[in-house]
């Protein structure tokens, strides 16, 4: 299907996108993607994309299929043809740019997390209330959200399925970092990152521990180490991999992170994140124990999701595998037969078919910036406890003025 056909009679939305690497890559898979499998309302227009390196946003924009390259985020935001920003860069430059983009009247989706600190977090949610009252809309982008298999998780939870949960236990673990000479990359350092392990993984499994439940981390009692205290300053960084140059640097960040908590209504959650966990690439696990039964999921079998019902006879009873690739599951109704399974990318292409869908019906998407502060709130207090020998640090809820 060409894209004229694809999208024939739809009022364009213009997408401006500041960052072009790992994310900026899978966010541009998940525009070109969406017109093509679902229905939309409205027609994602690749506007421009927008990088510091002259050559290399060119480039960028040719094999990403952007249609203008900028150099500069502020003439991006200006510019008429784009009414979304698309925020791909690290951390450190979050707040700035969305502010600013909301403040030009334009909708913004921000990759996680949120922000660098619960301060940047809160002017973000303040400004994005300020541009509701105007239309436009802001998200954060908790891809994993949009996992078919976590989604129908999230009803299963909602629909009473385990009754009152027990435990939330999850996990991400990689192994990246696990060479000492790996360089001083972006991630590694606190001004450009925030933290380490904790903020890149443990902001998505604290969103989805939260998302899952229905309810917020109410309190933490953590750990977090690093434990390479210093590597070789970078001669070339790209994404996960880079080259070590002359001279070395601190690390800032942590590399790993354990807490446990409590669910505001009463669960026990214990969470784990690391970057030097031998032999793990991308490897998160979820499990919620309730008072009726249990689910599971692993990312490495993303399609699949373990239940446990209780109630089935004992002589029988165990976790079910459900196949999560029918067209009654959620997202699927665009994709291909039952049993062939989705991967990675798909989730960009879900997340923008959502926010796509929201704008059009003038909706808050979800999950909202007001959610993306409350993981920064979660975040502060393991950093909090690790500081205190672990001592339980309550999360704030405390709504932002």
């Amino acid at each position: 299907m060409s894209d004229e056909t694809a999208t024939a009679g739809k009022p364009a939305l213009g997408i401006g996108m500041v960052g072009y690497a790992f994310m900026g890559a899978a966010h541009s898979q998940g525009w070109r993607t969406a017109p093509r499998v679902y229905d939309l309302p409205l027609r994602p227009a690749m506007a421009a994309v927008c990088g510091r390196d002259p050559a290399k946003v060119a480039a960028a924009a040719d094999q990403l299929g952007w249609a203008a390259a900028e150099t500069d985020w502020r003439a991006l935001i200006t510019r008429d043809d784009v009414q979304l920003v698309d925020v791909c860069t690290p951390g450190d430059s979050h707040a700035e740019i969305a502010i600013a983009a909301l403040e030009a009247g334009k909708h913004v989706l921000c990759e996680k997390p949120l922000a660098n600190s619960v301060a940047e977090a809160e002017a973000m949610v303040a400004a994005a209330r300020r541009a509701r009252e105007r239309g436009q809309l802001a998200m954060v982008g908790f891809n994993y959200r949009r996992v078919p298999a976590l989604s129908y998780a999230r009803k299963l939870v909602a629909d009473g399925r385990l009754g009152a949960l027990r435990h939330v236990r999850l996990t991400y673990l990689q192994d990246w970092l696990m060479d000492p000479e790996f360089p001083l990359a972006w991630r590694l350092q606190r001004e450009h990152a925030g933290s380490g392990a904790l903020g890149d993984l443990g902001a998505h499994i604290v969103d989805l521990a939260q998302y899952l439940a229905g309810e917020r981390v109410a309190g933490v009692s953590a750990h977090t180490e690093t434990f390479v205290k210093e590597r070789p300053l970078p001669a070339s960084a790209a994404g996960l991999s880079g080259a070590a140059g002359a001279g070395r640097g601190r690390v800032t960040v942590d590399d790993a992170a354990v807490f446990s908590g409590r669910m505001a209504g009463g669960a026990l959650a214990s969470f784990e994140v690391s970057r030097m966990a031998a032999g793990r690439k991308n490897a998160m696990s979820v499990e919620l124990n309730g008072e009726l039964g249990s689910l599971s999921f692993d990312l490495e079998r993303l399609n699949e999701l373990q239940f446990h019902d209780h109630a089935d006879d004992p002589a029988i009873s165990g976790f079910r595998r459900v196949l999560v690739t029918e067209p009654e599951h959620p997202y699927l109704e665009g994709w291909w037969p039952p049993g062939h399974g989705l991967g990675y990318e798909h989730t960009f292409v879900h997340q923008a078919r959502d926010l796509i869908t929201a704008i059009a019906e003038g909706e808050q998407p979800a999950p909202s910036f007001e959610d993306g502060l409350q993981v920064q709130r979660v975040l502060a207090a393991v950093e909090e406890s690790a500081e205190k020998n672990s001592v339980y640090t309550a999360v704030d809820q405390h709504p932002t003025p």
